[in-house]
């Protein structure tokens, strides 16, 4: 497969044009190095009916060669042209600097060798010997007789391969590259010197497929194939065969299922044919030939018991003494000699007589052992470890840190720490368990795309052709992801893919797609053109809301970045619409229109009266013309004054003055009850539209009546009624009568107490209620002699009485007089004492007043010496003149 010049241009970046520009001015003729390396390899097939080499055949093949111009992943510098270099031939094939893997290797074999020295019983020329060092990239292993002492091609032909030759490739010989092919066939490989692992060989083979039913003429490496067929092997059970596809390696297992017996016959089982060797769980249990025990094997073929193994020669369970002739039921009988037996410590024996069964599980003999560390001897039995609580002081092969093992046996182990030592790409830190020597490089590499995604790091050809001297305008899709440490320098890619954000204006469908971009996208050039309200449309360059941008480039945002989200700038509103309209006045009277700016129009207020009806619908607008709220001018404010016609209701309606008829009147108006117990409050609505009947049985409470009947002290048996209490002369309560001198008394019933009131000729009226049924009893000689009796006593009380009165009075008359006396003696004592106190605080007023006065002077004098004392001090000053220094 020839790669032509377009195939390179598909991969072409867009800053293309400026290359163009430049070879265009330069004639230069342009070489792809690419056809003469691979030219030997695609002319060694057959022409005839050779396959053509798939893509992938030579896909590492072309990364390496535009990635030559990379860095090392140990110094993170770039790799010039003129460079030293080395090159792993294991798995990566990564390209280092001469110098920095020979410094890489002796550092990692010295730290072997120390490792060896200090965990393995070996020399220091053994240790050495055996030192390895890995590849900084992909580990694999090399002996330290590996290290590269020379600068070789990749071939490895060339010593000192030149770097001035812009015909070859660099740090290649140019001939072709001769090294063995994997896997191992026997042939070479007929690429010149190139970087990177060798493509399959391109030899044509007649091979077999996997079942070995087709044969094929193919390319030697690719010459393993499927014929796509079953492949019909016998498999293993010799009974089946394979129904797979034709496949590599051995047969799988055979899954055809059928029902199978055990080793023993007692359990069938459906199971596949490759599993249909199996065992149960039970036990044989056949009497063996002894005819005495049983078998105690698990499941097996018929006639795999074996003899009775009781029978024959036996010996105690020590095993010194033998016996013969035993039979199989009688157990050995003990030697009754020491058992011997060596435990489970290994050093010692059984000290007991012949036993039965196991021996001691732990050797309890008193020993003298050491620690690990050899520091503390201790008699101990000897089944117990011994160990000191001394601490390892060791440094551990990593050189930083110390063992610190309790009672370590100088064999330290590895140290688990975590290195933590920040690696070149000063991006990360070392994860690997603490070590000596350097670190390995950042395994992390950086992908560098476009904002969309698509478009990966690209690099030139010309990047690793000598000194430009010749110059390619393609360019071709390299890995997407470069060494962690050096994509500071690196730059986004320009992508040829058309931005995915939608524009948010209204030029959704007509404006001019724009390539991928980091950032905001470009602002829409198109006229605004929005509808304004008025009818009119806007006719400035387009100010609408922008899309939320695109992250800007940065491979190592900050927490602050991944947290922020962005989004979109709305757009500016449009200015003012400026067309000349006419407009006219609120009211919209005639004659009254003015031509204002569209923008700015505004109903004014002409000088005519407003005459819109008011929202009562009663009245109309008397103000000068005005704006209109809500379809209607201010609120009637007037009371409303119509009378409610439906109802005989006296209140007047409590709203404002309003459209259509009043609403129920809601006053409450109160109601007493028939008996006067109660007081309802009804709605003058609810009151009014019911009938006097209705009206009669809602103001009853439902209860007694409440009154007292007219000529008694009695209430009204009724239920609450309207109207007079019905036959108050029936009423049928007891009233207690009694005789005037109330000693005499009975119980009458109310109706008879009237009629005998009525009887005596007395108007019941007049009667007081609280002596009703009073005196209608005649006194009879008892109630004569009561009387008497007190009266009797009433006389003998009253002397008594003015006596002590009299008595009284003698002791009050004493009592005031004494007190009289009292008040003035205090009078006549106070005033002197007065005197002497307001004399005292004079006296200290003064005194104090005085101290401050004294004290005012003395301060006063005081200053006017300190003042005296400072100015003859400046005068000496002046007249010994300035000091001399």
């Amino acid at each position: 497969m020839m790669m032509s010049e377009s195939h390179y241009s598909s991969f072409s970046d867009t800053d293309s044009s400026d290359d163009n520009s430049v070879t265009k001015s330069k004639t230069i003729k342009t070489l792809d190095l690419s056809n003469s390396i691979f030219k030997t390899y695609l002319q060694s097939q057959s022409s005839t009916s050779s396959p053509t080499p798939t893509p992938t055949d030579l896909s590492k093949i072309k990364s390496f060669l535009t990635n030559t111009s990379g860095c090392c992943l140990i110094c993170l510098e770039r790799i010039r042209l003129s460079d030293p270099t080395w090159s792993c031939s294991s798995l990566c094939f990564t390209v280092f600097h001469l110098v920095c893997i020979q410094s890489w290797a002796r550092q990692s074999s010295a730290s072997s060798a120390a490792r060896a020295l200090t965990r393995l019983p070996v020399t220091q020329e053994r240790a050495t010997e055996t030192a390895t060092w890995n590849c900084p990239k992909c580990r694999s292993e090399y002996s330290s007789s590996m290290i590269p002492r020379e600068y070789l091609c990749y071939c490895g032909k060339l010593k000192d391969p030149p770097s001035d030759n812009p015909w070859i490739l660099p740090h290649s010989c140019g001939e072709t590259c001769g090294r063995a092919l994997r896997p191992e066939c026997g042939h070479h490989c007929l690429l010149l010197c190139h970087p990177g692992p060798c493509p399959p060989c391109p030899k044509l083979t007649k091979n077999h497929c996997f079942c070995g039913k087709v044969s094929d003429v193919r390319r030697c490496g690719h010459k393993n194939f499927s014929c796509d067929n079953p492949c019909f092997k016998l498999l293993e059970c010799t009974i089946h065969k394979c129904n797979v596809i034709c496949h590599d390696g051995v047969c799988p297992p055979c899954a055809e299922q059928s029902m199978y017996a055990c080793h023993c016959g007692s359990v069938h089982e459906l199971r596949k044919c490759s599993e249909r060797d199996f065992r149960c769980e039970g036990k044989c249990d056949k009497m063996l030939d002894c005819g005495k025990h049983s078998c105690d094997k698990g499941c097996h073929y018929e006639g795999e018991c074996g003899k009775c193994p009781l029978q024959g020669k036996r010996t105690c369970p020590c095993g010194k003494k033998g016996y013969e002739g035993l039979a199989c039921d009688v157990a050995a009988p003990l030697c009754g000699g020491t058992c011997d037996k060596l435990l489970n410590c290994q050093y010692h024996r059984c000290p007991e007589r012949c036993h039965n069964g196991e021996c001691l599980a732990t050797c309890r003999r008193v020993v003298t052992k050491s620690c690990r560390c050899g520091v503390m001897k201790k008699e101990v039995p000897c089944f117990q470890d011994l160990t000191c609580e001394r601490k390892c002081i060791k440094i551990r092969d990593c050189g930083r840190h110390g063992c610190r093992r309790r009672c370590c046996d100088g064999d330290c182990p590895p140290c688990a720490e975590v290195c933590g030592k920040k690696l070149r790409c000063r991006n990360h830190r070392c994860p690997s368990p603490c070590h000596l020597g350097p670190c390995s490089p950042c395994p992390l590499m950086v992908t560098i795309l476009c904002a969309c995604g698509e478009t990966r790091f690209e690099v030139r050809i010309c990047d690793f052709l000598v000194m430009g001297l010749l110059v390619f305008s393609h360019a071709y899709s390299l890995h997407p992801v470069v060494p962690c440490g050096t994509e500071k320098d690196q730059k986004p890619p320009r992508c040829r893919k058309l931005c995915q954000k939608t524009p948010l204006c209204s030029h959704v469908s007509v404006s001019k797609p724009h390539r991928c971009h980091y950032g905001p996208c470009p602002p829409c050039r198109m006229v605004c053109e929005e509808n304004f309200c008025c009818g009119h449309s806007c006719k400035l360059r387009c100010h609408g809301p922008k899309p939320p941008p695109n992250p800007e480039f940065n491979l190592k945002p900050t927490k602050k970045q991944l947290s922020q989200k962005l989004e979109g700038t709305p757009g500016s509103p449009c200015q003012p619409c400026p067309e000349l309209i006419w407009i006219s006045c609120f009211g919209k009277h005639l004659g009254a229109e003015k031509r204002v700016v569209c923008s700015t129009k505004k109903s004014f207020a002409c000088e005519n009266l407003c005459g819109n009806p008011l929202s009562c619908g009663n009245h109309y607008c008397t103000h000068r013309c005005h704006a209109v709220k809500n379809g209607t001018c201010e609120e009637c404010k007037l009371r409303c004054q119509k009378e409610r016609t439906t109802l005989p209701c006296p209140h007047p309606c409590p709203l404002k003055c309003h459209p259509g008829d009043c609403p129920p009147c809601k006053t409450l108006i109160k109601r007493s009850c028939h008996c006067g117990s109660l007081v309802h409050v009804f709605e003058c609505s609810y009151f009014n539209t019911l009938s006097k009947e209705d009206q009669i049985t809602v103001r009853s409470c439902k209860g007694p009546c409440h009154r007292k009947l007219p000529y008694c002290t009695h209430l009204c048996p009724e239920t609450c009624h309207i109207g007079s209490c019905p036959s108050p002369e029936k009423c049928c309560k007891k009233v207690t009568v009694r005789c005037k001198c109330q000693t005499l008394k009975k119980e009458w019933l109310c109706k008879d107490v009237q009629s005998a009131y009525r009887d005596a000729g007395s108007d019941l009226s007049a009667v007081s209620k609280s002596h009703f049924g009073l005196g209608l009893l005649p006194c009879n000689a008892e109630c004569e002699r009561k009387v008497q009796a007190a009266e009797s006593v009433l006389k003998s009380r009253k002397p008594k009485v003015k006596e002590e009165k009299e008595t009284q009075t003698d002791e009050t008359l004493l009592k005031r007089k004494k007190r009289r006396e009292r008040v003035q003696q205090t009078e006549q004592v106070p005033t002197f004492q007065k005197f002497i106190a307001t004399a005292k605080l004079v006296a200290i007023i003064l005194a104090i007043v005085l101290a401050l006065i004294g004290g005012t002077y003395f301060c006063y004098k005081g200053l006017l010496k300190l003042n005296d004392w400072m100015n003859a001090l400046d005068e000496q000053r002046q007249k010994q003149g300035p000091r001399r220094i």
